[in-house]
């Protein structure tokens, strides 16, 4: 039976899509007056990374100007969510796990941490840890290091949460930590994971609870 569970935020907690306004209609006013250096088809496909891929990775793979980066980033650095948020109708099966429970989220500092207050889950977890690539060069493959360091935790104990294929589930599986990949769209239908589903409803099942 899994005990310790580090379980990421979009798209897993809750989902972008419904809140885009609010989560990025500030990032997106900045960066259409911005100089990206890239065709409109291609802004397109890059907003729709944007709700799940952290902004400097997308800025990456699209190949945004520097000096747009730049500006969007000090921008984002200061960004915070001050409106309610709602966990997704599968959040119950998260929070009705049995055993010790860490948000791993990479993104902005104050951004992240602000989410996590105005959804109001806070209390459902013993710690919140960022993995902020405007302040270091952290992976989660490092936050879950850290994690079980500190906390002294036994890796066979612990469950992976979460929707990205190429990180929390790649670096879970990299650490020998069994992992639930959350696919509602069938996104990464390939992709290694001990688990995989397109909800929540298995999550209790897949922790032998």
């Amino acid at each position: 039976m899994k005990k310790v569970f580090f379980i990421d935020l979009d798209n897993t907690i809750y989902f972008t899509k419904p809140n885009e306004k609010q989560l990025m209609g500030g990032l997106y006013a900045l960066l259409a007056g911005e100089d990206l250096g890239i065709t409109p088809e291609q802004y397109l496909l890059a907003k729709a990374d944007m709700l799940r891929t952290p902004f400097q990775k997308v800025a990456k793979k699209y190949g945004f100007k520097q000096e747009a980066v730049n500006h969007a980033i000090r921008y984002l650095k200061n960004g915070e969510v001050t409106e309610a948020l709602s966990p997704s109708e599968d959040y119950p099966h998260i929070k009705n796990l049995k055993g010790r429970k860490f948000i791993v989220t990479a993104g902005f500092l104050k951004k992240q941490t602000t989410k996590v207050k105005m959804l109001g889950i806070a209390d459902d977890f013993e710690e919140l840890y960022v993995v902020d690539a405007s302040t270091s060069n952290e992976s989660k493959k490092d936050a879950f290091e850290a994690l079980i360091a500190k906390h002294n935790l036994n890796p066979d104990d612990i469950l992976v949460i979460g929707d990205d294929a190429e990180s929390e589930i790649k670096f879970g599986l990299e650490l020998g930590l069994s992992t639930f990949l959350l696919d509602p769209e069938n996104l990464h239908p390939e992709a290694e994971t001990t688990f995989r589903a397109k909800n929540l409803k298995e999550l209790a099942k897949a922790a032998g609870q």
